[in-house]
């Protein structure tokens, strides 16, 4: 109590004040947990912890614009008790604030089992149909008439707890100017969520509640504020319903939907396994950084980049014509672990709180361990929620779970990333599933020192390295240096019990953009920026796979089926992805043939959707609605006549489907799982 007596008396009022916001927000807390924790599930103390820490956020930022605001000596109710009216309106106007938006969100949870969210604001677009709606429904009286009675409570409240510290006798505490650096740090530090100083790379996040790895404490954590600012640039994420049925008949042939169904839009498809079958197949997959085709040894680049790895797409199933649905390293993780192409714009999925909820088919490997491996911190793009709150049992090991030291913005190094991987995998007794996702092909393009010896840098002419895609030796050293980590964990992993009866997958998370002349590719690859998502796919399995190299255009989303094929795993799939080991390739329209497998792109840089085939790519644009029809296969343009205008009318439908589709499995796709 003596040392609370030398603090400033404007200070203790704040705290009293952040204190009491606090108290109240945990409160609502409490409420909400006694109103809806479902039957039978156990207090959360974690839950609550981490809902203290975004309450902490909230009231340590008004914490500081108090202080900050106080800074201006007539505003200072310390200083200028005239000041006391100003702040005898705001702090009840905020505590009332603060009360309405728990209501929204109590009466919001109630309604749509989500905790308050951006998209409310859509409601005002038809207010007079959600006014009478609530009326109908909510005792609007009674709420109003409580918040008339809260805020008189409020006034008279704030009002006497200012009046106690403006009589109390000022302290003689030289060291002051101390104390306000201390409470502004404190304030900051809650703010951030995060302990800076052991290694908090990014600031406490939404996604951070779904490493709770169950929706209901996720929700108890979150409180409406966070939720509300975590969605606003999301609210008008959203699909159209009457395209998405249009669509239906459509993307549910396209898709081999065994029981369609228009009504409920079922797009689940299920595959029987040998679950049962003695020895399952491990799974590791790699999700290679910008791992761009055209820059590779596969494609005939002449500055082979990439040996060792060409050495292995000769002893394995290489599909040199795989694409991803967008630029991106979140959007390529995204449509990996989903199935669903990132449709979101302008931000990313993996960023909407809306979509955390996914089902992947990762789960239906059942009696599996499930890992993910990555050097730096899975807070990035807000990754981690995505996969903690999906992936059933995951254990995910990031930068500060290695031994290994970290080398730059991204972690430690892909060498090292992969070799710390092994030695957890071969310690394995169940099968196991793995991701293993990559990160040195990416500016500032370190090199380790460690490495200096093993790996020898090359150096090429400017006009070398810009007429076969890089842009400086460090880009292609780095490129190249992928490549040798490749080959350190592959020969690492022949080593080991579990290689022979393990499937590794190879994928690039995206390709490059390439504007020069790249005379081993199609003129689409450059003009209509397929560089972009053209990516190497290896389905690497000496031992159980025959080598062969595929020419057929398929997708980054076809992996989750085709590894779920190939390990004889039951498989119920709600999202796009096709098991390329099917042996169904083709299918007759009109007097001439289409390649069945499509892959789906969306340029969120130009603006435009498409679909790329054997034959062709077509693409439309979002913005201007012109179409364009080239050729995927040839230098030469693709002739207008009545066959290719019946091509480009059918892709363009199936393109429009495609989209439509994709927007609204995202925001439902585990809603539609668990109906199943």
């Amino acid at each position: 109590m003596q040392f609370l007596k030398q603090v400033p008396r404007l200070l203790r009022w704040i705290f009293s004040v952040v204190l009491l916001l606090l108290v109240v927000m945990t409160f609502f807390r409490f409420m909400f947990f006694w109103a809806y924790n479902p039957p039978g599930k156990a207090f959360s103390g974690s839950a609550f912890i981490l809902g203290l820490r975004y309450d902490a956020r909230v009231v340590c930022v008004i914490g500081l614009s108090m202080l900050i605001l106080c800074a201006i000596p007539f505003i200072n109710p310390i200083k200028t008790i005239k000041a006391k009216r100003f702040w005898n309106i705001l702090l009840p106007f905020l505590f009332i604030l603060m009360i309405f938006i728990y209501a929204v969100d109590y009466y919001h949870f109630d309604y749509l089992h989500q905790r308050l969210n951006a998209s409310v604001l859509n409601y005002l677009q038809d207010a007079g149909i959600s006014g009478n709606m609530m009326w109908q429904t909510y005792p609007v009286v009674k709420i109003f008439l409580l918040l008339v009675v809260l805020v008189l409570l409020a006034r008279f409240g704030f009002g006497r707890l200012l009046r106690t510290y403006q009589r109390q006798q000022p302290p003689t505490n030289k060291k002051r100017v101390l104390l306000y650096i201390i409470t502004v740090l404190i304030f900051a530090q809650c703010i951030i969520g995060k302990i800076v100083l052991k290694g908090g790379q990014f600031p406490l996040r939404w996604s951070d509640a779904y490493t709770l790895s169950d929706d209901f404490k996720a929700n108890l954590a979150l409180n409406p504020f966070q939720s509300f600012l975590s969605t606003l640039s999301f609210r008008n994420s959203t699909f159209d319903i009457k395209k998405v049925k249009e669509y239906y008949p459509l993307m549910s042939s396209y898709l081999g939907v065994q029981a369609p169904d228009s009504v409920q839009l079922d797009y689940a498809r299920n595959y029987p396994g040998l679950d049962s079958a003695a020895n399952k197949p491990n799974v590791v997959v790699v999700i290679c950084e910008s791992f761009s085709a055209y820059k590779s040894s596969m494609y005939g680049n002449p500055l082979n980049t990439t040996p060792y790895f060409a050495s292995l797409c000769d002893k394995g199933v290489f599909y040199d014509r795989c694409f991803t649905p967008s630029y991106g390293t979140a959007r390529g993780v995204w449509a990996t672990i989903t199935g669903i192409p990132d449709v979101e714009s302008p931000s990313t999925a993996s960023r909407n709180p809306n979509a955390v909820d996914q089902h992947t088919i990762i789960n239906d490997f059942k009696g599996y361990s499930n890992f993910y491996f990555l050097g730096g911190s899975a807070t990035w793009a807000n990754i981690r929620g995505v996969l903690t709150n999906n992936i059933h049992g995951l254990n995910l090991y990031e930068g500060e779970n290695f031994k290994a030291k970290t080398i730059d913005v991204w972690g430690i190094s892909d060498k090292n990333l992969f070799l710390e991987s092994n030695a957890i995998l071969k310690q394995q007794t169940r099968p196991f599933f793995a991701v293993i996702q990559t990160a040195d092909n990416h500016r500032p393009y370190t090199i380790p020192s460690e490495d200096k010896a093993a790996f020898r840098l090359m150096n090429f002419s400017t006009d070398s390295l810009h007429r076969f895609g890089f842009e400086t030796n460090d880009e292609m050293n780095a490129f190249r240096y992928t490549d040798f980590c490749y080959e350190q964990f592959i020969e690492a992993a022949k080593k080991e019990k579990y290689f022979d009866n393990t499937i590794f997958v190879f994928v690039g998370d995206h390709g490059i953009r390439y504007s020069g002349d790249l005379n081993y590719f199609p003129p689409s690859w450059v003009q209509q920026g397929l560089t972009c998502e053209h990516v190497p796919l290896l389905f690497y399995a000496p031992k159980l796979l025959q080598p062969k190299r595929v020419h057929e255009v398929c997708s980054q989303v076809d992996i989750l089926p085709s590894l779920a094929s190939l390990a004889k795993i039951s498989c119920h799939n709600t999202t796009f992805g096709r098991n390329l080991f099917d042996s169904v390739s083709s299918r007759h329209y009109q007097n001439y043939w289409l390649s069945e497998k499509f892959a789906f792109i969306i340029d969120h840089d130009v603006k435009t959707i498409g679909l790329v085939s054997n034959r062709y790519y077509y693409l439309k644009n979002l913005r201007s609605g012109k179409e364009d029809l080239v050729s995927a296969e040839v230098n030469e343009p693709v002739p207008v006549n009545s066959k290719t205008d019946s091509v480009k009318h059918y892709l363009g439908r199936l393109t429009d489907a495609y989209y439509e589709t994709a927007k609204y499995i995202l925001l439902n796709n585990k809603k539609v799982a668990r109906s199943q």
